[in-house]
Parts: structure tokens; sequence; C-alpha cells
């Protein structure tokens, strides 16, 4: 029996013939073996997302060439001056790009539905000379928010001095400097803020203990009209109704006052201020409206546009009613008038409580020698209106007396016509009880 011969088996068509064995050819077999040549494919230039900056630039040199040639060609006169180049970018956004703050739909609020809070208030002068009248000789003696940081740290240095003795461990908060030139540099940011995201520091002041001697360090008496609202929409955030009403008291108001008597009419972002306030009802009545009416000084002016913010925002009935109660119950003056008029034209289900105050009120003046003004006379005819109904017999009595006392020549009529009119409330009950022991007799027969 012969020599078996080797079989000539080609791996691969680049590499030379090799002999192999039987063994080996079988297993070759049972395993999968890579393709001996690889396919390159070339991706074309299209498939790339932006266009080189060379081959843009001779894009856009290619263009203006054809648009000088087409001016030339139909004699139109250039816009631009042939030795100066427009320079353009390509997705790129430069350094003067604004951020969008996308904390709040601030761009909805100043709408141009609120335009005409513009307008300067026109006040006849007989008018606010007969609510001076009224006002107060004495008003209460302003406090700001430096003194009452001042009061603080006389009342800490106090208690120190008091616990020497005992060698207590009680010492004034002192801030680190670095925290003091943090919050100074923020406040020449407040001074000339219009727009844009404020600084992280200052978000945070309603969350510190210490913030109102934090919020003093920021000088708030010097702070633009924007930042005011910016601030009014974190605190109002931020705060519990007590801590809110302080900063509404010691902020908002004085610069609501000082702007209207310098300008005659408010800031536009001002009048944004105390619409964000009023989502804190109690907090906006107890630092804004009822300071106001007790100030006693409160003209004119400044009452029609705080009415007219009363007026188109919504208020919750109980909040209004405690403000209606307390307004009734305090020293008049022209301004409460016009307080009383706004809240009473909501139209709210008052308890008998706070309408009997407001007949009080009224009843106060019949024997009064001065002269009502006519705002007087108008926010009776408006509560008589709305609340003839819920009114007692004396009290309308009583009411028909004041008007002996005191009359207009055209409202006093109408309220007259209103009161004889209308049934009390203690009238429509006794009728009530009639008509249930009534029908009690029917079924018993």
């Amino acid at each position: 029996m012969g020599k078996a011969k080797k079989i000539k088996v080609s791996k691969n068509s680049s590499e030379t013939d090799t002999y192999s064995s039987l063994t080996e050819q079988i297993l070759e077999d049972k395993t999968v073996r890579a393709p001996g040549r690889t396919k390159t494919r070339k991706r074309n230039e299209e498939d790339d997302e932006y266009v080189d900056e060379k081959l843009s630039r001779k894009i856009l040199e290619q263009a203006r060439k054809q648009q000088e040639d087409l001016e030339d060609e139909h004699g139109l006169q250039r816009s631009k001056k042939p030795g100066k180049k427009k320079a353009v970018s390509l997705g790129v956004a430069g350094p003067s790009r604004v951020t969008e703050d996308k904390s709040d739909s601030e761009e909805d609020e100043m709408s141009e539905e609120d335009d005409h809070h513009y307008e300067t208030v026109e006040v006849d002068e007989d008018d606010e000379k007969a609510l001076q009248m009224f006002m107060s000789k004495e008003a209460p003696v302003k406090r700001t928010l430096a003194d009452i940081i001042m009061e603080k740290i006389t009342e800490k240095q106090t208690e120190i001095h008091s616990q020497m003795s005992d060698n207590a461990s009680v010492q004034l908060q002192q801030l680190d400097d670095r925290v003091v030139n943090m919050y100074k540099s923020i406040s020449h940011i407040l001074q000339k803020y219009r727009s844009g995201k404020l600084p992280k520091a200052f978000k945070v002041i309603p969350n510190l203990r210490n913030w109102e001697q934090i919020l003093y360090i920021t000088e708030p008496d010097f702070w633009s009209a924007a930042a005011v609202y910016q601030a009014t929409r974190i605190f109002a955030s931020n705060l519990n109704a007590k801590m809110a009403q302080r900063f509404f008291n010691l902020i908002l108001l004085p610069r609501i006052r000082d702007d209207i008597t310098e300008y005659k009419r408010l800031n536009f972002h001002l009048y944004m201020a105390i619409r964000k306030a009023l989502f804190k009802p109690a907090a906006f009545f107890k630092g804004v409206l009822l300071p106001l009416c007790e100030a006693g000084n409160c003209t004119l002016r400044e009452a029609i546009i705080m009415s007219s913010i009363l007026s188109k925002n919504s208020i919750p009935m109980l909040h209004s009613a405690a403000a209606i109660l307390k307004i009734a119950e305090m020293d008049y003056n022209g301004a409460n008038s016009i307080f009383l008029k706004t809240l009473l034209d909501k139209k709210y289900a008052l308890p008998y409580r706070v309408v009997d105050a407001v007949v009080f009120h009224f009843l106060k003046f019949t024997t009064d020698k001065r002269e009502l003004p006519v705002l007087w006379h108008q926010s009776l005819l408006t509560f008589i209106q709305r609340y003839k109904e819920d009114i007692s017999s004396e009290q309308k009595e009583a009411l028909m007396e004041l008007l002996r006392a005191h009359s207009h020549e055209q409202i006093t009529p109408e309220v007259r016509r209103e009161l004889m009119n209308s049934k009390c409330r203690d009238v429509e009950t006794l009728e009530a009880e009639m008509a249930a022991s009534g029908s009690g007799s029917i079924e018993m027969t």
C-alpha cells in the first residue's frame, strides 16, 4: 500500500499554499472562519450635519458677489457701503443673548391689558381739600427697617450687659465679612436691576432666621421698582403670613407711598408687586391696607390707586370681612370711605356682626356738625344698595334720622328710596316663623 499524499488547501488568496492533515481539515470545516477580506465603505460628505467653516465662507462670498452683480445689472442702489462687510455667524450665540427666566410666566402678567394702569389719576382739588379736613394731624411715626434693626441691636446689647456678671455666653450675631461684602455687592445689582434672574444668595434670604438683618444690608430704599416686584414675589411665596406682613409694612408700603407722592402715579412694577402681595391676603391687609388707613394721612390719589387694585383682584370673603370690620371701627378719614365702598361693592355675604359694625360707623356722624364729603355719601349708598335686607328695623329708623342730619341733593333721595322699599332682617325672620307656625297648625288640624 502506497504512502498517502497530503491535500493542498488554500486558506486565503493572499497567502501561499500550505499543506494540512486530514484531522486539521475536519476541524476547520466545523469551525467558523473569518472572511478573507474586509469591505470598507466610504462616507459622503453629505452626511455631515454642519458645513465646514471655510466652505461656508466661500458660499457666502459667492452669494454676495451674485447679489452685487444682480444689483449692478438692474441698476439698484446698494443699501450698504462697498467697503464694509457684514459679519455673519452660523449657529453661534453671542454674549448678548438673553437668558430665559423659567421661574414664572412673568411676560403673561405684563401684557398689554394692564397698560391703562400707567394713566395718571385725575384728582379734583375740591374733593382733596374736603378729605384733608378729616385727616389726622398727628400721624404715627414712620418706622423703617433700619429703626427696627437698631432696636434689636440695642435690646441684645442690654441683654448682654445684664448678663455679664454671670459670664453668660450670649453674643450679638456677628456676620462674616465675606457675607456682608457679598450682600453689599447684591445691593448694587438690585439698584440697577431691570429684568432677568436674581442672584441665588438673594433668593435664600427668606429662609434665614436673621432675614431682616440681611435685608437691611442690601439697602431696600434704593432698589429699583423691578427689584421690588421680584423681591415681593420671592418673599410672598416663601414667608408665612406674619413674616410677609413685616416685609409688606417695612419695604413695600413706604416705597408705594413715596412713588405716588413723587410721580403722581404708581409705577407698573410696584402695581404688580401689590397684586402679588394679595396672594397673602391676611398679610396684605395687616401690612398695607390697615396701616394706610390708621396713618390718617392717606391722600385721595393713594386711596384711589389702592382701591382700583382691590376691585380688580379676587379676595377671600373672610379676609375682606375682617378688613371691613377693622376699617369701620377705626377713626374716620376720607380714605376709609373709598376702601369701604370698594370692599362693599364686591357683594360678599357678610356676617351680621360686620353689617352692624358698618351701620354704627355711619351712625357716629349723626351728631357731627362738619360737612361730610361726597365719598361718604357714596359709600353709604353702596352699603344700603347691597345690604339693605340685612339691617334691623331699629337700624333702619336710625339711618333715616341720619339722612335728615346729613343730606346730599342727588345721593340722599336715592338712599332714602332704597330704605323705604326694603324689608328688614327681623321682619323677614318674623314672617318665616309665622309661616312655619301656620303650616304646623294646618297639619295638626
